[in-house]
C-alpha cells in the first residue's frame, strides 16, 4: 500500500502563517491599529502594539474604548475566519497560495457586539483570544477576553453574533 509522504512540517508552518498574515494585511483598519496575530498550531492571539494615538484620556493616561472595541471585534472576526479558513486548508478546499490581501475570501458581518470594559486599558501592549462558541452554516457567536499584563486580570471582554458568509464565496 502506497501512502502519499506527509509534507515537512516547515512547509506547513509557512503554509498556515501566509494564509493568516493575507487575512489580516486584507484590512487596512487593522494596520491602522497595529494589531497583529500569533499562531499556534490552530490558536491565535492578537496583540495590539501600544502607540500615543490609542489613547483616548491623556490624564489617566488610558486606552479609547472605541480602539479596545475595535480590538475586540477584529480579534472575534480574525478567529471566526482563520477557524472555517484552517478546515478548508487543511482539507486542501482552498489553496493558501490563492489568498492575498486583494483576494480574500468574506469575512464574517457583526450582527451585534457586546462589550464589557472592565477597567482602564493601561497605556501599554494588550492582547486577546477569541473562543468561537457556536458556528453554523449562517450564524456564529464569539466570546473574546483582552488582557494586558497578567491573563487572570482582563480589562474587557466582549460577545459577538456574526453573520457567515456563504461557503461557496469563502
Amino acid at each position: 500500500m502506497n501512502r502519499k509522504r506527509p509534507e515537512p512540517v516547515q512547509i506547513v508552518k509557512q503554509r498556515r502563517d501566509a494564509a493568516l498574515k493575507a487575512l489580516v494585511e486584507g484590512v487596512p483598519y487593522i494596520q491602522f491599529l497595529g494589531i497583529t496575530f500569533e499562531r499556534h498550531g490552530d490558536e491565535l492571539t492578537a496583540l495590539l502594539a501600544y502607540d500615543d494615538k490609542l489613547i483616548g484620556n491623556p490624564m489617566l493616561p488610558a486606552l479609547h474604548g472605541g480602539v479596545t472595541a475595535a480590538f475586540l471585534e477584529t480579534a472575534a472576526i480574525i478567529e471566526l475566519s482563520w477557524s472555517y479558513l484552517w478546515e478548508d486548508i487543511e482539507n486542501g478546499k482552498i489553496d493558501p497560495a490563492t489568498i492575498s490581501p486583494l483576494h480574500l475570501p468574506r469575512l464574517p458581518k457583526t450582527i451585534d457586539f457586546t462589550v464589557d470594559y472592565l477597567r482602564s486599558g493601561l497605556p501599554r501592549d494588550a492582547y486577546a483570544r477569541a473562543r468561537v462558541n457556536r458556528s453554523g452554516r449562517r450564524y456564529a457567536s464569539v466570546h473574546v477576553e483582552a488582557w494586558q499584563d497578567n491573563r487572570t486580570r482582563m480589562f474587557a471582554q466582549a460577545t459577538g453574533h456574526f453573520l457567515m458568509p456563504p461557503r461557496s464565496e469563502a
